[in-house]
C-alpha cells in the first residue's frame, strides 16, 4: 500500500465520520473498519468505470449492511462516479447525509445516484442480490 492509497482511506474515513456526526445519526462502524477493504476492491480489484457506472461488464458492489452507507456515498464521491462524465456527488451533498430531500439517504437507493447498484437495509439481504446478478449475467 503507497502514500496516496493510505491517505485515500482515511479520506474515506473522515468523510464519512464527518458525516455521520453533522447528521447526529447514522453508523460510523463500518465506515471506519471496512474503508480499506473498500477502498482496496474500487482502487485495485473491481471493473468499473466512474465515468460510465452503467457499463455492462462492470463488477458490481453491494453494500449489504445498508446502515453503512456513508462509505458508499464517500466512495462514489472520491471516485467521481456520475453520468456523462460528470460527478455526481458534491462535498455539500455529502454533508447533508440523512436530511430530507438528500441525495445520501440513510440506506443506499437503486437509481437515486449513479453507482448504487441495489437499495439495501435488512442485513443479508444482498447476499442474495448479489448472486441473483450474478446469475442472471
Amino acid at each position: 500500500m503507497n502514500h496516496l492509497d493510505e491517505q485515500s482511506i482515511n479520506a474515506l474515513r473522515v468523510l464519512s465520520a464527518d458525516a455521520i456526526e453533522k447528521a447526529k445519526s447514522g453508523h460510523p462502524g463500518l465506515p471506519l473498519g471496512c474503508a480499506p477493504m473498500a477502498y482496496e476492491l474500487f482502487a485495485h480489484q473491481m471493473k468499473h468505470n466512474p465515468a460510465s457506472p452503467d457499463w455492462f461488464n462492470r463488477d458490481r458492489f453491494i453494500l449489504s449492511a445498508g446502515h453503512g452507507s456513508m462509505l458508499l456515498y464517500s466512495l462514489l464521491y472520491l471516485f467521481g462516479y456520475g453520468k456523462e462524465g460528470k460527478p455526481e456527488l458534491t462535498l455539500s451533498d455529502l454533508q447533508n447525509f440523512r436530511q430530507l430531500h438528500s441525495k445520501c439517504a440513510g440506506h443506499p437507493e437503486y437509481g437515486h445516484i449513479a453507482g448504487i447498484e441495489a437499495t439495501t437495509g435488512p442485513l443479508g439481504a444482498g447476499m442474495g442480490m448479489a448472486v441473483g446478478m450474478a446469475i442472471a449475467e
